[in-house]
């Protein structure tokens, strides 16, 4: 039963993954230019989510700045769900929506670019950001899931994975992310 259990969600995230590769190699080319402009002009790479998404956020943003599959100049990069002073100081005196956007509204300029990982693209936080994010002339890219939700209308690029499970949703945008990376890697070493 449990070997059956296995075969079939690790199946299902092969199949979804052939999915998204056939149908939208397009959007993610079009992510890996965004991302390669804005660092090539010295702009900087913000992401953000929540819960799982988060942790998706960090993980990416720690790519670009360590190194992901060589060792090369660090990358401009910054996870907006880092700082716990601020978030649960924006959160307690402002309102949970306002944690992302008031981070945008203070670091980011025309030229940088917010990344929103969204399974659902309705949380208010990122929606918000997306907006102070547009109100200061910052491009916006989001990776989603379900139908794209909000989000998916206030974002300049948008990919949504074509799926209800959260899980899958998350599994996929950090496999996309790793795609991503690995060719601005390759075009900003060439």
């Amino acid at each position: 039963m449990s070997i059956e259990k296995i075969r079939e969600s690790l199946d299902g995230l092969a199949a979804l993954a052939s999915r998204v590769a056939a149908e939208q190699a397009d959007a993610i080319a079009a992510i890996a230019d965004r991302y390669e402009t804005t660092l090539r002009a010295g702009g900087t790479l913000f992401f953000a989510g929540n819960g799982g998404s988060a942790a998706d956020a960090q993980h990416v943003a720690t790519e670009y700045v360590v190194r992901y599959q060589t060792t090369r100049p660090a990358m401009r990069a910054i996870a907006l769900t880092t700082d716990t002073s601020l978030l649960t100081a924006c959160a307690n005196d402002m309102g949970f929506d306002e944690v992302f956007a008031r981070q945008v509204e203070a670091l980011a300029e025309p030229g940088d670019l917010l990344v929103l990982h969204s399974t659902s693209g309705e949380s208010p936080n990122v929606i918000r950001a997306a907006q102070s994010a547009k109100a200061r002339g910052v491009g916006v890219v989001a990776l989603l899931g379900k139908t794209g939700g909000h989000l998916k209308e206030l974002a300049d690029v948008a990919l949504v994975v074509p799926a209800d499970d959260t899980a899958r949703i998350q599994e996929l945008h950090l496999a996309i992310e790793h795609v991503i990376c690995d060719l601005v890697e390759d075009r900003l070493r060439g």
